[in-house]
């Protein structure tokens, strides 16, 4: 069994219904910590429609949040949800600004990690923040059936 995460008439993802519950749960987690709906209807029929106005407005609320965190445990737990939201967004032919994403962020950093004797971290640099996402999306792409 599976279900269908749609974009109108065409299917963006094609997951089994155990992936795809985990994954709704991760879609209600991550909006409320945003604050923002994520464009995902509900699973009805075995099928959820997406919304990509309202997709794409939470895409890039996610990677905002991503490119501030340097929390090593926020970003081991996030990175899985962003990168396939990033499979999804590019089959929906989002709009992504990876060179603004890719500045350094502006203002207070969130999630800072405290470590005894290790200092804080600082973001990664842009290009590389970005291309390892996008490397990340790729190889996860080619393993989410449509």
């Amino acid at each position: 069994m599976s279900q269908n995460f749609d974009l109108g008439d065409e299917t963006l993802w094609n997951p089994s219904n155990a992936v795809s519950r985990m994954f709704q749960r991760q879609i209600e987690v991550f909006e409320a910590e945003l604050e923002l709906p994520s464009g995902m209807g509900p699973m009805e029929n075995d099928e959820c429609q997406i919304s990509p106005d309202i997709f794409e407005t939470f895409v890039n609320a996610l990677l905002t949040q991503h490119r501030k965190s340097i929390h090593a445990v926020w970003l081991a737990l996030s990175e899985g949800f962003t990168v396939t939201v990033l499979v999804l967004a590019e089959r929906a032919a989002v709009k992504v600004d990876w060179a603004e994403h890719g500045v350094a962020p502006e203002g207070p950093l969130q999630d800072v990690q405290v470590c005894t004797g290790a200092g804080v971290s600082t973001p990664a640099e842009g290009t590389a923040w970005a291309a390892g996402l996008r490397e990340k999306t790729r190889e996860l792409g080619r393993r989410m059936p449509r």
